[in-house]
């Protein structure tokens, strides 16, 4: 049993959207966003049902613009203001505003505003230049829109969350903190050159990330600098980025795709499977299982964004689970050893010596079928498998 701490009782991350009660749509997209981090994505890592979502569109008593954000009650808050012609036509609504985003920027990286411009409304009130451009995003459907406001959302929260953590580990090195939420999100693209599609479509995917949202992405063919081994730049690359597996048909053959999916697996790096198999694949690879799979056609691509968006879904996830790990620091014991996923037979080789043949395996929920826990007690007995709230029942937390 270790030691107790006070655990924070503030949630790390809350998001508030704000919106005109005049904006007709406002409601449907405030909803949008409320059931992708409230529930879908978030609620194995950041406890409960997920990220807290708040509302701010309904006046508050006797007033004409909503109740006030307080941003000390998470330990960071990121407020999505849906500006449109009702919002910008309405002085108090943009007093408001103007004043919500003073006090974000006076709290420095613990809070930030996010506007969306989903109209010309936006550009008479000063801030057009700081907005997602809901309104310039093309003749597109309603549902691409609402990914890429998600995808660009996802993206600064992950850097909201990359700085926190940074503030966590060495609180009295403000400057690092700020380092650490200029950082781009790194991709590394792992796919076969010896098929048709493999290096096709990881183009096609660079060519999107560079397009879009300021994502850095790693691509072996050009990315190598001149005169270093490919093989050590090419393994260090994978421990540092997010990756997305391209699996098309000769991907499992392929002994530098493996060796990629098993470092991101050893080293527990946000990962992403787009299954791009256009015939068959005659031995798939066992280790490409126990993350998010998503179908690409091969012949189509028209998945990428369904790919990025996902991909960032997991990296979010990652510094959210890397947050709550961090309030352990010191006082887990020796022999704890944290997940981001769900431990699988892969997980042992991280495990170091003896005291790694004791160690006890905290992983986010649920706890694994049991079919999968016999695995682990055949092959490492000693070893302990817990998902958070029982290791956190367990230490009395």
């Amino acid at each position: 049993m270790t030691a107790h701490m006070p655990l924070s009782t503030r949630p790390f991350l809350v998001i508030y959207v704000a919106w005109h009660p005049a904006f007709g749509d406002g409601e449907r997209l405030a909803r949008v966003l409320f059931n992708h981090y409230r529930r879908n994505l978030c609620e194995n890592v950041a406890g409960g049902a997920g990220l807290p979502v708040v509302y701010r569109s309904t006046p508050a008593p006797s007033s004409t613009t909503p109740l006030d954000v307080e941003l000390n009650d998470a330990e960071t808050s990121a407020i999505v203001m849906l500006i449109d012609e009702n919002w910008a036509n309405d002085p108090g609504w943009v007093a408001w505003a103007k004043a919500l985003t003073e006090r974000t920027e006076a709290a420095g990286l613990s809070a930030r505003a996010f506007p969306v411009a989903i109209d010309a409304g936006a550009t008479r009130i000063g801030i057009v230049e700081q907005s997602a451009r809901w309104d310039k995003w093309g003749a597109v459907s309603v549902e691409e829109r609402q990914q890429r406001l998600i995808t660009n959302l996802t993206y600064q929260l992950c850097r909201m969350l990359r700085s926190y953590l940074e503030h966590l580990k060495r609180p009295a090195e403000p400057d690092e903190a700020l380092l650490q939420y200029l950082k781009k999100v790194e991709i590394f693209l792992s796919h076969s050159k010896h098929d048709g599609d493999g290096e096709r479509i990881a183009k096609l995917i660079r060519d999107h990330l560079y397009a879009g949202d300021g994502l850095e992405s790693f691509f072996d063919i050009h990315d190598i600098p001149i005169g270093l081994p490919f093989n050590k730049v090419l393994l260090q690359k994978v421990k540092v980025s997010a990756v997305v597996a391209i699996h098309t048909d000769s991907y499992s053959s392929r002994e530098w795709c493996r060796r990629e999916i098993i470092e991101a697996k050893r080293w527990n790096v946000p990962l992403v499977v787009a299954n791009c198999i256009s015939d068959l694949d005659e031995r798939g690879f066992p280790y490409l299982g126990n993350v998010p799979l998503i179908r690409m056609d091969p012949a189509a691509v028209d998945r990428i964004a369904v790919v990025v968006s996902r991909l960032l879904d997991e990296v979010l996830k990652h510094f959210l689970w890397r947050c709550w790990v961090q309030l352990f620091d010191g006082v887990a014991g020796e022999h704890v050893v944290f997940l981001p996923r769900p431990p699988e037979l892969i997980t042992l080789a991280s495990l170091e010596g003896e005291a790694g043949s004791e160690a006890t395996l905290v992983y986010p929920e649920p706890p694994i079928g049991a079919e999968e826990q016999r695995l682990f007690e055949i092959i490492a007995p000693k070893v302990q498998l817990r998902s958070m709230t029982e290791w956190l029942a367990g230490e009395g937390l």
